[in-house]
């Protein structure tokens, strides 16, 4: 399955709606549009992972790349990962618990609560 990337505009908040497999060759694909976003002075990301529906290693490493790059510009970054859904539970949520670093992640379920000022993130 081709991997997938939109982007739309929630407020102050960019969003990269994910389809598709995150993986050693689509996962390039995500870091640049992240990149293109932040050079686009887009400090506020939300990464919308609903329809992820794998990621290996290599995708992992794409999303915590974001999350240091947005640290270092003192942007925000939030992912959406639906407890249920693509598949009863969210492979992307199972794989960051798997590798011990679902908690360096403020995850929302949708891009209503992502987007939500006050809004708390779901639980690890």
């Amino acid at each position: 399955m081709m991997l997938k990337v939109d982007k739309t505009r929630q407020g102050a908040w960019t969003v990269l709606h994910v389809c598709g497999e995150l993986d050693l060759v689509s996962s390039p694909v995500v870091r640049q549009h992240v990149h293109d976003a932040v050079a686009a002075g887009h400090r506020d990301l939300v990464l919308d992972l609903s329809q992820v529906l794998f990621c290996d290693s290599s995708g992992v490493g794409v999303l915590i790349a974001a999350r240091r790059l947005l640290r270092s510009c003192r942007g925000r970054l939030r992912l959406i990962l639906p407890a249920r859904g693509a598949e009863d539970g969210s492979h992307v949520n199972r794989v960051l618990a798997a590798l011990g670093v679902r908690r360096l992640f403020e995850v929302y379920e949708d891009a209503a609560a992502a987007t939500d000022e006050e809004a708390e993130p779901l639980s690890a």
